[in-house]
């Protein structure tokens, strides 16, 4: 132990040593006295793992997904050990409820402005690519046959592709725009930073991936039957260099997808490195 009564399992719960703690768990030698062990405070490992530090170990951007390692931290503590096996109250009188609730009471704030911008930028995104799927997916290239009411070109597969795509653009864009808006209105409470409000982000970025590919897809095949003929494989390139601003956007964006797909999905918090047995 050292001057503050804290041995190897409480620092490394309270340095977020993930791998350290995960190692010792599976020696059952002494685990029941050195799991049990309190500081000078009379804080338990879950006490300790509910205190935010001021240094911030998770390797990953963002508040709100700092909130989500955080959560998953302190319930990866939490159950690691039998119900009731940590003491429940300090000497302050405090529970490890109580000290995560105020020590994260400014990440919760912050991840929640860092949610709403994100969600704003995105969402107009979004209802611009919905705006534009729209009027596309009621347009029919070549125009329809006088009396029969069939688009002119409905068997070219290049009209096939068109329509498809402009469907699947309309309909993930509106999707991306609702689990946007879901976000913004949403309360942001402690507990929905754990699971609820990173996964309406991820499926709001995938439906959002999804319209970026597919208004692409619908306007490239749409322009097809203009410049088959005059420019024929030459189109290619010209729609590839048409595509470029949009494209840029979705790059830019695509580092914090996965990210919240690694955040996600992880069910323990991981550090840079990791303990060797």
């Amino acid at each position: 132990m050292n001057s503050e009564k804290k041995n190897i399992i409480l620092l490394a719960v309270e340095n977020r040593q993930t791998s350290v703690y995960a190692l010792l768990l599976k020696r059952e030698i002494l685990k029941d006295s050195i799991f049990h062990v309190v500081d000078h405070e009379g804080n338990s490992a879950l006490h300790l793992a509910a205190k935010l530090n001021d240094r911030h170990p998770w390797r990953i951007p963002g508040a709100a997904l700092q909130m989500q390692w955080e959560i998953k931290w302190y319930e990866y503590v939490k159950n690691s050990m039998p119900m009731h096996f940590f003491v429940r109250y300090n000497n302050n009188s405090k529970t490890a409820r109580e000290i995560f609730t105020k020590s994260h009471a400014d990440l919760v704030e912050k991840g929640g402005e860092w949610l709403n911008d994100t969600s704003n930028s995105c969402s107009v995104v979004a209802a611009l690519i919905a705006t534009v799927a729209f009027a596309t997916s009621a347009t029919v290239p070549g125009g329809v046959k006088e009396g029969l009411g069939v688009p002119t070109l409905e068997n070219q597969p290049a009209f096939n592709v068109f329509s498809i795509a402009s469907l699947i653009a309309l309909c993930f864009s509106v999707t991306a725009v609702v689990m946007f808006l879901a976000i913004l209105t949403s309360r942001h409470q402690e507990k929905d930073f754990g699971s609820d409000l990173p996964k309406k982000l991820l499926f709001g970025l995938s439906s959002l991936f999804i319209s970026i590919a597919a208004i692409l897809v619908s306007f490239c095949a749409g322009h097809f039957f203009v410049l088959k003929d005059e420019l024929k494989y030459y189109a290619f390139p010209i729609y590839a260099v048409t595509c470029l601003p949009v494209t840029f956007f979705a790059v830019m964006q695509f580092p914090l997808y996965l990210d919240l797909i690694w955040a996600t999905f992880k069910k323990v918090p991981q550090r840079s490195y990791a303990a060797v047995s």
